[in-house]
């Protein structure tokens, strides 16, 4: 705890959502020790936590050493708008909502981390997009591309690591979402079920840090946050405050048993306070006391 509070103060001044410099270079220095080829950190956390943020600098700092990093969203992987669509129209009108399980296609993220981990020198891969302000993946003409060999994959997402939970559970509903448009538990069993088909994609990560909110509570305003950058950008399909509220609670299930059962089964987690400062570490990896 005494390392997280002194680097509360290191925050680059030019951007204030920023993760401390010197946390940022120990846990690159951790990642990169995991020992593989390409090593794949996973960095789960609720919405708007900051893992992009702290995925973009971890990659930005492999970069400065010499080495090519990358940085994977869950997101990415989503299905395309119109196949949760179809879903919706089959199953349960909330599985067109993008996020909960069973809206990723898990195959082709274990496809393209197979594709990565065998580049040759020089060779390059396209990886996917998904454009958040239009609902849909962007076209594979869009995707950027990384050139082998790859020396560090960071993978951000919110569910990273999620186990399904016991029938029991499900019975009684966590939320006015579930009260209201899933009374008799039918979509909430569906991404349960959908969760154990992750596992293979859990079974890939190296290193799993956690990202620990104060409270689900919070997970509302830092998700808001996001939305608003897209309402500054022009985003087409960016959301109203009442829709983002709607979409946190079709997450909010997972997320709570997250914050109750991966803290003993991560590698490190950082708990944060209200503002996105981390204020405690716990688990099998120990970062220095020592602000540098």
């Amino acid at each position: 705890m005494r390392y997280c509070r002194a680097v509360t103060t290191r925050v680059q001044q030019t951007d204030l959502d920023a993760w401390p410099e010197p946390l940022v270079r120990q846990v690159l220095d951790w990642a990169l020790a995991a020992g593989r080829r390409m090593p794949v950190l996973a960095v789960a956390g609720p919405q708007g936590s900051g893992k992009s943020t702290l995925a973009r600098q971890l990659v930005v700092h492999a970069r400065g050493r010499g080495l090519t990093a990358l940085a994977l969203s869950l997101d990415d992987f989503y299905l395309l708008r119109s196949e949760r669509i179809r879903l919706a129209r089959r199953l349960h009108p909330l599985l067109a909502t993008r996020g909960p399980p069973g809206s990723h296609d898990v195959g082709l993220a274990l496809d393209v981390l197979d594709r990565l981990a065998g580049l040759a020198v020089g060779e390059s891969l396209s990886v996917p997009r998904f454009d958040k302000g239009r609902d849909t993946r962007l076209p594979p003409s869009r995707w950027p591309q990384v050139t082998g060999p790859v020396a560090l994959i960071v993978f951000e997402g919110w569910c990273l690591a999620a186990e399904p939970q016991r029938d029991i559970d499900l019975v009684e509903p966590i939320n006015a979402l579930e009260r209201e448009q899933d009374p008799d538990g039918r979509w909430r069993r569906y991404c349960n079920q959908a969760l154990a088909g992750y596992r293979p994609l859990w079974r890939r990560f190296d290193r799993l840090l956690y990202l620990r909110p104060p409270g689900f509570e919070v997970v509302l305003e830092w998700r808001w946050q996001q939305e608003q950058a897209l309402h500054a950008r022009g985003a087409p399909r960016a959301m109203t405050r009442a829709d983002v509220e709607r979409f946190v609670h079709a997450f909010e299930r997972i997320s709570r048993a997250m914050m109750d059962t991966l803290p003993g089964r991560a590698d490190l987690t950082l708990t944060l306070d209200a503002q996105r400062l981390p204020i405690a570490q716990s688990g099998p990896a120990v970062l220095s006391s020592r602000a540098e």
